[in-house]
């Protein structure tokens, strides 16, 4: 059994080593480096968001935790459980996420900040992705996985191709063309990274006023968040929004202040009504297509669940 996925971003790299675990052998087609990609910028802490249909969001997210809390086990994957705390300035209602998360209970007043009088404390994978994107090449390179620097035109080119029994659509935002699936928009997100002053909780206020704020520490730094703008395709850095993040992520937590700013970060987030894993007919004597795309802000927290159910689409007539 033969696949080609076209994308090597979160979404086609674990599509990509599914596929191996369930016996295919695969190649990966890419048109730009893995530092380039959206899925090297994400803050990438497990977290729904921005993804639908809520159901199937939730069945994903659950089977992604459960792996990647497996590959927090091991070294060099990138991976660890970070401790988090989800704040609400009035009294929540219990998340869609919950059941997949660890030890979830309400926060403490002593744990709250300043000016907040409801969370809830939890603890979930989180991923950095300058580590974990080429841990997966690596994994996926040892099992025998072919990773082609190739740019294509059209997904025609690899469906004809006379190799691929199946190929796979991870292709993000390039979907708009590629599958001319105009549902497809950006979602721009702009973060700034910080030197870590110490920090080990993962801290988030979605409802903030001036704006969502999340705080996420990792090894040698810290993430902080950030703008979800639909519709926005432009990849330029807005200072004044860089000094609304830094402001609000401040108020949180007040040893921020004592952070350099490292860099000003803005990626396109890939993005449809509902995330598309589904088969589309090709016709006689040609390789079937599939899809995996859409994924919003949650590439990191669906990845492994979108591939299971790509599996299976793929093993259902193989």
């Amino acid at each position: 059994m033969r696949a080609t996925v076209v994308g090597s971003g979160v979404a086609g790299l674990t599509t990509a080593i599914a596929l191996q675990r369930a016996g295919w052998q695969v190649h990966v087609l890419t048109a730009a480096p893995i530092e380039t990609l959206t899925s090297h910028l994400a803050a990438a802490v497990w977290f729904p968001t921005h993804a639908g249909p809520p159901e199937a969001v939730t069945r994903w997210g659950a089977h992604t935790f459960d792996v990647l809390a497996g590959l927090a086990e091991q070294p060099g994957s990138g991976v660890v459980m970070r401790e988090s705390l989800a704040l609400y300035r009035s009294a929540p209602s219990v998340p869609a996420w919950a059941t997949a998360v660890r030890e979830l209970r309400p926060a403490t007043a002593q744990e709250l900040p300043s000016g907040y009088a409801y969370g809830l404390r939890f603890q979930v994978p989180l991923v950095e992705m300058p580590i974990h994107l080429p841990w997966l090449v690596d994994l996926f390179s040892a099992s025998g996985g072919r990773l082609r620097f190739v740019r294509i035109a059209a997904l025609d080119e690899v469906i004809d191709d006379g190799w691929s029994e199946v190929v796979v659509n991870c292709t993000g935002l390039a979907a708009r063309e590629l599958a001319q699936d105009r549902s497809v928009y950006a979602v721009r997100g702009q973060i700034v990274r910080v030197t870590n002053p110490g920090l080990t909780l993962s801290m988030r206020d979605e409802q903030h006023p001036s704006g969502r704020a999340y705080i996420h520490p990792r090894t040698a730094d810290c993430i902080l968040g950030g703008t979800l703008d639909e519709h926005r395709w432009d990849t330029d850095v807005d200072l004044a929004e860089a000094d609304s993040i830094l402001a609000r992520c401040r108020e949180i937590e007040p040893r921020l202040y004592q952070a350099d700013v490292l860099e000003h970060i803005v990626g396109l987030r890939p993005a449809r009504p509902t995330v598309r894993v589904e088969e589309s007919v090709t016709g006689p004597g040609r390789a079937r297509l599939l899809h995996n795309y859409g994924h919003g802000g949650s590439g990191i927290t669906l990845g492994w669940g979108c591939a299971r159910d790509v599996v299976a689409l793929a093993t259902l007539v193989s």
